[in-house]
C-alpha cells in the first residue's frame, strides 16, 4: 500500500510555512477559490513526479518575494516509512531525495509513488489536440515501465535534433544527408519500442475505458476508442524514408510516434464535436479510473488519487457514481478539493466511509 501521512511546504505558492497531517484514507479539502486547495494537491504531485502538474517552470511555484521552496512528505510504502524531499534552491537548482538518498536523474523516481490527478484543465484531454492524449498515455506508461520512459526521453531528444537539422537545411542551403541518416537510425529503435508498447497497452486499456464510461454514465452509450498511428500501416524506417522530401519542405519531422492519437467516437461520430459536457466529463473520469486500475494491477497497490474541483457542471448521479468508484471500490488514498463544504460533506456522509476534512 501507499499512503501520505504528512506534508510540509515552505515558500511554496501561497504557503509560507505550513504542514498537514493526513489521518484518514479519504481527505476532503475545502475552501474558497485562492485559499490554496489546488496548491496543496500540486505539492503532493511534486512528491510523486518531482514536478508540478500545472506548470512546467518550477520558478512559477515559488512564493512571491522568496527564493526557492521546499516540500517534504512522510509516506508509507508497503508498510515501510519513507521521507521524500523536493528542494528548489535560490540558484534555480532542483534537488530530490528519498530517505536522504538524492537522485542523479529525476526520471528514476517516476513510478515509485504512482499517482493519478483529475483537474478542471484535464478537459483538454478530450477536447484538445493529439498532444494532450499522447502526454496522458506517456505519463501512464512511464509510471509502469522505466525503460519506456528512457526510450521516450531518447526519442524526444533526437526528434529535436532532427527538426533542428531540417530547419538548418532551409536556412543554410546545405543538406547534410549523411547526418540525417545517422539521426534516423538513432530515432528508429526508440520509436519502434514506444510503438510496440503503446500497441500492446491499448489492446486492454481502451475496452476498459469504454466499460468504465458506461458505468459512470449509468446508461450504456455507443462509444468506441481506437489507437491511431501511422506505424500500424508502415514501419518507422519506411515512414521516414517516404516523408523525407516532405520533412525538408516542412522543416520538421512529419511522421512518427509523436503524431499518434486516440480516436474517440460516439454513435460513430467524432466524440468531442457532439458530446455534452456531462459526457465529456464522464469520458475524462473513465480514462483516469482506467489509469488507476492499470497502476494498481501493475504495482500491486492503488495509486494516490488527487481530485481537484471535479464536481462543477456534473449532475448528482454522476458525482455519486464517481465517488463510489474512487472512495468505496478503490482502496487507495484519495484527496478531494471542493469550494462547497456542505456538498462534499453530504456526499462523503452518504458513502458511509471514514474521512478527514481540512478547511483552508
Amino acid at each position: 500500500m501507499l499512503s501520505l501521512q504528512r506534508i510540509s511546504v515552505l515558500q511554496f505558492k501561497n504557503y509560507s510555512n505550513r504542514f498537514f497531517d493526513f489521518t484518514e484514507r479519504i481527505v476532503g479539502i475545502c475552501g474558497k477559490n485562492g485559499a490554496g486547495k489546488t496548491n496543496l494537491l500540486d505539492a503532493i504531485h511534486y512528491l510523486c513526479f518531482t514536478r508540478s502538474y500545472f506548470t512546467r517552470l518550477d520558478s512559477n511555484n515559488v512564493q512571491r518575494d522568496s527564493n526557492g521552496f521546499r516540500i517534504e512528505g512522510d509516506l508509507v510504502l508497503n508498510d515501510k516509512p519513507e521521507k521524500a524531499v523536493c528542494i528548489l534552491r535560490e540558484t534555480g537548482r532542483k534537488e530530490f531525495s528519498v530517505n536522504d538518498d538524492a537522485y542523479d536523474k529525476f526520471s528514476r523516481h517516476i513510478g515509485r509513488y504512482p499517482c493519478v490527478v483529475i483537474a478542471p484543465d484535464d478537459a483538454q484531454l478530450i477536447t484538445g489536440d493529439s498532444r494532450e492524449r499522447r502526454a496522458f498515455i506517456d505519463a501512464l506508461l512511464s509510471q509502469l515501465n522505466a525503460e519506456y520512459l528512457q526510450h521516450l526521453i531518447t526519442y524526444q531528444k533526437i526528434l529535436v535534433q532532427r527538426n533542428s537539422l531540417l530547419k538548418s537545411f532551409a536556412e543554410t542551403r546545405n543538406k547534410d544527408m549523411a547526418l540525417l541518416d545517422v539521426l534516423d537510425q538513432q530515432l528508429i529503435p526508440a520509436g519502434d519500442f514506444i510503438f510496440t508498447k503503446r500497441k500492446e497497452f491499448f489492446i486492454s486499456f481502451l475496452p476498459l475505458v469504454k466499460h468504465l464510461y458506461n458505468e459512470i454514465a449509468s446508461n450504456p452509450e455507443d462509444i468506441n476508442l481506437f489507437y491511431e498511428s501511422e506505424m500500424l500501416q508502415a514501419s518507422l524506417e519506411e515512414l521516414l524514408n517516404i516523408s523525407r522530401n516532405k520533412d525538408m519542405m516542412a522543416q520538421r519531422t512529419t511522421s512518427g510516434i509523436h503524431r499518434d492519437d486516440i480516436e474517440i467516437q460516439l454513435t460513430e461520430k467524432d466524440f468531442k464535436t457532439i458530446a455534452s459536457q456531462g459526457q465529456r466529463k464522464s469520458l475524462l473520469f473513465a480514462l483516469k479510473l482506467a489509469e488507476m486500475e492499470v497502476l494498481k494491477k501493475e504495482k500491486g497497490f492503488p495509486p494516490l488519487l488527487l481530485l481537484d474541483d471535479v464536481f462543477e457542471k456534473l449532475d448528482e448521479d454522476r458525482i455519486s457514481n464517481l465517488l463510489n468508484k474512487v472512495c468505496v471500490e478503490n482502496e487507495g488514498q484519495v484527496f478531494i478539493t471542493d469550494t462547497n463544504e456542505e456538498r462534499l460533506t453530504r456526499h462523503l456522509e452518504d458513502l458511509q466511509v471514514k474521512y478527514q476534512l481540512i478547511t483552508l
